[in-house]
């Protein structure tokens, strides 16, 4: 109940943004994890190719978050975010149309644009409307996120007892609606007219003092997140052999979300430094891979095991909890306020791409333990993820690399470089 009370504490366009979310991961969910199965099986693709169709959705998505940005920050977030949507409703819904090769390479390639798209635009959207309480708007963000990523592939499952362009079909019409709420309710925002060229504002954000080694720092928020859908999901099945393990995770973490995340926010908002919090939540990411690996060594299953992993999600969860909304809300002080796009696109370019060559780590990791290595290795490998990213950022916070806390005293001139050159 609180929850929602503090969603109608916000203004129109952000309780709106927060419905999209939900949908955006609704829709996404429902079919994205299927698609390989169905790629395989269902239309009997080699491996190879499969692989060529995931990796150009991932590859045009985190390749083209820069643009999506500077999009959002020249043209306006409402525009590049209506856009961004009725792509990936054309591109879900042509993965219902046919079978053939090109078809389904343009499927990809359109529903990565869309989230190169919208993802940073809507960052920049709430930001802006959230004023000084971006902390908590990303907060009940969070919350939305993981309820749409539990709902998706609880309908993906039933959808699929039809067939797979059911669930397309369904996915593609989640996000028309998505797209038609958002022309018909999000209010519009008025853009200054650029000053500057595309480059130079590239440059300008690149050049943010401590904002690279910060993004990079942050290849364990979300090489660690990534962990959900891989290494969790396949230590609860080992360790009890039981099929709904894998629901019973995400849905003990959303449960976990909507009663504790915008209570876990405010209360270490007004706590103390938001740079210490994000090292503590990386920190605590890495540590909920201690208690699977306990028993990831064991011989056979039994449904005792079960319950290591579930706490392991659980802390892995919490370190979420804690982290990511002071992250969502220290990347625009790192700029000018026209740039709040180009530092979110850029943020996800560095930071996502840093991640997704620290999944194929642990991906490598569980192989190696699969075959001939530890059982242990892989949760290792991810323990080490979280502690080196948290002492990255606290590194970078002693340093005095990141930017001021909101409300904190200014330091004299002579105590910092200019502000000119701080971008």
């Amino acid at each position: 109940m609180k929850t929602l009370a503090c969603v109608r504490e916000f203004p129109l366009a952000v309780r709106l943004l927060l419905v999209n979310q939900l949908g955006v991961n609704t829709g996404f969910y429902l079919l994205v994890p299927y698609l390989a199965t169905h790629l395989s099986e269902d239309l009997g693709l080699s491996a190879a190719v499969v692989g060529v169709v995931l990796g150009l959705r991932n590859l045009s998505q985190q390749g083209l978050f820069l643009l999506g940005g500077s999009a959002a920050d020249r043209l306006g977030a409402r525009g590049v975010i209506i856009a961004g949507c009725a792509l990936r409703t054309v591109g879900f819904a042509l993965f219902a149309l046919g079978d053939a090769l090109p078809l389904l390479l343009a499927a990809s390639i359109l529903s990565g644009l869309a989230g190169a798209l919208f993802n940073p635009a809507v960052r920049t959207y709430v930001a802006q409307e959230a004023g000084d309480r971006k902390a908590e708007a990303f907060a009940l963000f969070n919350v939305f996120a993981a309820t749409g990523a539990l709902l998706g592939p609880l309908l993906g499952t039933l959808l699929l007892l039809v067939d797979f362009r059911a669930a397309a079909v369904t996915a593609a019409a989640v996000f028309a609606a998505l797209t038609l709420a958002q022309l018909l309710v999000l209010p519009a925002r008025q853009v200054p007219a650029p000053r500057t060229r595309l480059t130079g504002d590239w440059r300008e954000a690149a050049g943010s003092r401590g904002f690279l080694p910060f993004s990079l720092a942050m290849i364990g928020m979300y090489g660690l997140e990534n962990q959900l859908y891989l290494l969790l999901p396949h230590a609860a099945l080992r360790a009890c052999g039981w099929d709904g393990s894998i629901g019973l995770l995400f849905l003990a973490g959303t449960v976990a979300h909507l009663l504790f995340q915008l209570r876990i926010t405010r209360r270490l908002k007004a706590a103390g430094s938001r740079a210490r919090w994000i090292a503590t939540g990386l920190a605590v990411m890495g540590l909920g891979f201690v208690p699977p690996m306990l028993v990831s060594g064991a011989r056979a299953p039994h449904p005792a095991y079960l319950l290591p992993v579930l706490a392991g999600a659980l802390l892995l969860h919490l370190g979420v909890m804690i982290a990511q909304p002071f992250v969502m809300e220290l990347i625009p002080a790192f700029g000018r306020e026209g740039l709040t796009g180009t530092f979110y696109g850029l943020f996800y370019a560095v930071s996502g791409i840093a991640a997704a060559l620290g999944s194929a780590a642990v991906g490598w990791a569980m192989d190696t333990a699969g075959h001939t290595g530890p059982a242990w290795l892989p949760f290792a490998c991810c323990l080490a993820l979280g502690l080196v990213s948290a002492a990255a950022v606290a590194r970078l916070h002693r340093r005095r690399a990141l930017p001021a806390e909101p409300g904190a005293p200014v330091p004299p001139p002579h105590a910092t470089r200019p502000r000119s050159e701080t971008r």
